[in-house]
């Protein structure tokens, strides 16, 4: 099992470079839009959006996905078809349920602690930080990974072992998050912060505890900058995601 586990560890040694890599373009970009405003060399917002926005498109087109409006997805009960997404027209989220859960209700006011399982996807090409359907981070579908093998000495990394954990406090209409143990995104992303795209589903499913794979709450999502990680934040660019939402203990 030595060439496994050197393997991995030469895995792990080139995704810590991608990401320091990652996080030199964005910090080139922000000293480049804080001492060179006037300079014409580089994209400006506007035109970061602009292509965020053609990748989101792009993305829909290609998925063949049918989207509704939010009038439409209460009239069908705040659910959707298979591959039917409904837009949320101020935060320009898409979001799919695949299953709403198997709680009583939407979660009422109040502290909990939610267990998610999810998977990160690139939706646009962006030259060294990544390309068009890069898995950027994720811990779902750990039996399809290709290094594992049940009963090894070897075994699957701690990342990739564990859900990532967050506490959600609601109040009325406020959602807040933050990670209490993040295994991944924290590592990644160097931030405690939920991206606030992860929360709006919260408002229409309702998560239980569970062990089960098909009665766990899950979504399909397309999050745009504003509402996803602060790298995306960052440098300007939409993210799709799978996440299951279990409640915690």
């Amino acid at each position: 099992m030595a060439y496994i586990k050197a393997f991995y560890y030469f895995c792990r040694h080139k995704f810590r470079e991608k990401m320091k890599q990652v996080r030199q373009v964005l910090a080139a970009l922000f000293f480049a839009a804080l001492f060179l405003p006037s300079c014409n060399n580089g994209k400006t917002y506007a035109e970061y959006r602009e292509d965020e926005l053609n990748a989101i498109d792009s993305w829909i087109a290609s998925h063949d996905y049918d989207i509704i409006s939010e009038r439409e997805f209460y009239a069908q009960d705040t659910m959707t078809t298979d591959n039917q997404f409904v837009l949320f027209e101020e935060s320009g989220v898409y979001m799919n349920i695949v299953e709403k859960g198997k709680g009583e209700s939407v979660l009422p006011d109040g502290s909990y602690s939610i267990l998610s399982r999810y998977y990160e996807i690139a939706m646009q090409d962006r030259g060294d930080m990544f390309s068009l359907g890069d898995t950027l981070t994720g811990n779902m579908k750990l039996y399809n990974y290709p290094l594992y093998i049940v009963d090894s000495s070897w075994s699957l990394p701690m990342y990739m072992l564990h859900p990532e954990e967050y506490k959600v406090t609601i109040s009325g209409d406020s959602y807040s998050a933050a990670f209490s143990a993040s295994y991944i995104m924290y590592a990644v992303y160097e931030t405690t912060s939920v991206p606030s795209g992860w929360l709006l589903p919260l408002k229409y499913i309702k998560p239980s505890r569970t062990s089960s794979s098909t009665d766990v709450a899950r979504v399909r999502l397309i999050v745009p900058h504003a509402e996803g990680t602060y790298d995306a934040s960052q440098a300007v660019y939409p993210c799709y995601y799978e996440i299951t939402y279990n409640l915690g203990k």
